[in-house]
This record gives structure tokens, C-alpha cells and sequence, in this order.
């Protein structure tokens, strides 16, 4: 347990917590909408504070990153506990544990020094905060990051994007790439679905942006839901026009999960069709999730179309040169280790 770096103490005992979107004023002995945040006597306590639910060995293809560190593995930590309540979460077992089980909260003691010391002694580039919503362990998570970056690691986030402009300015420093969950482009749906908002993770995006960390946007789809309406377009538009055409667009498959197993997988076709409007609106970079094998998961160069990484699973085969198209040279926007 671990005091809360984000937080304001008011009147009464209560607190207002900082660290995401929901800004929860929360009342002593209680919890914030995360359930690992808690007011203990007037200050507000991290729950979870180096204790560990998951930690793994994992190929970044698989956060996805397709344009950071290709090919490189990651040691991927998370806590229990978010602040969405999606109920189509494939992790809800941990995500969700403080909610579905009575507040109980598990994991091993891992502090961050053996975090960075298991990555550095497994010679891993990097660190990616995950598998549930790092901004609900953002200490842990910060402590974390401020040491890999001083022994030459790089971070990443796997976020739902519903941080706090605080809790972005405190991390932007250390944070070298974010994959970013866009769910919706359709604010009634975030909260029918996920019990947030948009407009919230649009603005993060734009300030990952603006503090130059590498982006890339993952849409799951949804039948029913996410090909509602335009919000292929406006996704897409949306990546374009504020964070850039060379952002990486990965759209992934939709299978029963949690809440919504009476939801069926997404039929392909709607994954290409959303495909095909990416690339209609002028993105260099448009992915397919979920779908083994599937060629539109390679890379391509954006000017003359030459294969130069091929992608099967997570394990993929590089063909260009140093970042540079192998037959035309263009820029392919890869961020490469040191």
C-alpha cells in the first residue's frame, strides 16, 4: 500500500482523486470507481502498490505495437483493477477482481527495482504496463518507469486512454509509446458499455501526441455496436486529422467475452470493410486484429506498396532497412531499439 501521488484532500475527510477521467470524490473508508483506490482517514491510499498480478515475457506484437520495437519482447507487468467497467473485458478475472469478489485484491510483492532488474537480466528493451488499466497503479507504475529509464529501458503504456491530464504530464516524461483502446466514436455507447466517456480519451490522445509519444490506436469491433453509424469514419478521421496519417490504425476481431458472450464474433467482412475506410481516408498504416494469418496484418510501404515486414501470429520477418522501405526508401515510421 502506497499513499496516492494524484490527489486532493477536502473538507470533512473527503478526497478527490486525480489519477483518471472519473475524478471520484470518494469518502473515508471507501473506495474510488477503480475499487483499488481507497480514503483511509482523509488521504487516499493505492491498494495495489507493488503487487503484481501478472508479469510476463511477452512479443510487443502482441500489446499490439506493429511500429515500436518491431520484433522485441516485453516484460509486461499489471495489478488488478480498472476504471472501465467493459462488459466485454477478456481480463475481467483481474480487472474486475476488487468488483465482482467483495473488494478482494491479490498479487506477489514485485517492487519496481526487481521489475527493471528482471528486464534488464533477460536483456528486454522494454517495459509495458498492461493486460488491465495502468493508470489505476500509476505509482507503481511511475517508480517503475523513472527506474527503467535511467538503466536504458523504454516504457509503454497498453491503456484505455481515461487518464487524467495530471497523470499524463507526470508520465509523459518517461512514457515512450501508448497502444490507446479508441472502443467507440460515440460518447452514449462508452457509457453504455464501459461506464466512461469520450471525449476524455480523445484528449488524451491528443496530448500524447503534442508530448511526442509514439501512438497507436486499437479499435476491437463490436457487431452491432461499433459498426453503428459513422464511427468507422470518424475513427479514422480522428486519427488523421489530430494525431497524424503515419499513426498506426490496428482493427481487431470481436469474440464473446464476460458479459456480452450473446454478442457473436465479428463477421470478417466488417473488419475489412472498416479496413478499407482507413485506408480511404488517408492513413499509412492500417491493421487487422484477430485474424491469424491475415495479410492485411503486414506491413506495407505507404508509397510504393512493397512488403517489407511480414507478420504471422507474433512472429514476424523484417525485410527493410533500418526502418527505410527495401525499394524505395520511404520513411516506414519505425521506432527502433538504440
Amino acid at each position: 500500500m502506497r499513499e496516492a501521488i494524484l490527489y486532493k484532500k477536502l473538507k470533512e475527510n473527503l478526497v478527490q482523486c486525480e489519477a483518471c477521467a472519473h475524478y471520484c470524490l470518494i469518502a473515508p473508508k471507501k473506495r474510488g470507481f477503480c475499487n483499488v483506490r481507497e480514503n483511509r482517514d482523509g488521504k487516499l491510499y493505492s491498494l495495489v502498490f507493488g503487487k503484481a498480478i501478472a508479469l510476463h515475457v511477452d512479443p510487443i506484437e502482441k500489446k499490439p505495437f506493429f511500429h515500436f520495437l518491431p520484433g522485441s519482447y516485453s516484460l509486461s507487468v499489471a495489478t488488478v483493477g480498472c476504471n472501465f467497467r467493459c462488459l466485454h473485458c477478456q481480463n475481467y478475472d483481474i480487472s474486475q477482481m476488487p468488483r465482482d469478489k467483495n473488494g478482494q485484491i491479490l498479487g506477489e510483492e514485485i517492487s519496481p527495482e526487481e521489475i527493471v532488474s528482471l528486464a534488464m537480466k533477460n536483456n528486454l528493451p522494454s517495459i509495458s504496463y498492461t493486460y488491465t488499466e495502468p493508470t489505476v497503479f500509476v505509482e507503481y507504475a511511475f517508480e517503475t518507469m523513472k527506474l527503467a529509464k535511467k538503466n536504458g529501458l523504454k516504457n509503454n503504456w497498453v491503456t484505455n486512454g481515461y487518464m487524467s491530464k495530471e497523470t499524463l504530464e507526470l508520465i509523459a516524461p518517461y512514457l515512450d509509446a501508448a497502444n490507446v483502446d479508441l472502443k467507440f466514436f460515440d460518447d452514449d455507447l462508452y457509457q453504455k458499455i464501459c461506464g466512461a466517456k469520450l471525449k476524455p480519451v480523445l484528449d488524451s490522445l491528443k496530448l500524447m501526441k503534442k508530448k511526442k509519444i509514439w501512438v497507436e490506436v486499437t479499435t476491437l469491433v463490436i457487431p452491432g455496436y461499433t459498426d453503428k453509424g459513422n464511427q468507422f469514419e470518424e475513427i479514422a478521421k480522428f486519427i488523421k486529422n489530430e494525431l497524424g496519417e503515419e499513426t498506426p490504425w490496428h482493427i481487431s476481431r470481436f469474440y464473446p467475452a464476460y458479459k456480452m458472450m450473446d454478442v457473436p464474433p465479428t463477421p470478417v467482412e466488417i473488419i475489412y470493410y472498416a479496413y478499407e475506410i482507413g485506408k480511404r481516408i488517408g492513413l499509412k498504416y492500417v491493421y487487422v486484429g484477430n485474424l491469424f494469418g491475415d495479410e492485411k496484418e503486414n506491413t506495407y510501404c505507404p508509397k510504393c506498396k512493397e512488403l517489407n515486414i511480414k507478420r504471422i501470429g507474433y512472429e514476424i520477418k523484417r525485410f527493410d532497412k533500418n526502418g527505410k522501405c527495401r525499394k524505395c526508401g520511404e520513411d516506414l515510421n519505425l521506432i527502433l531499439e538504440d
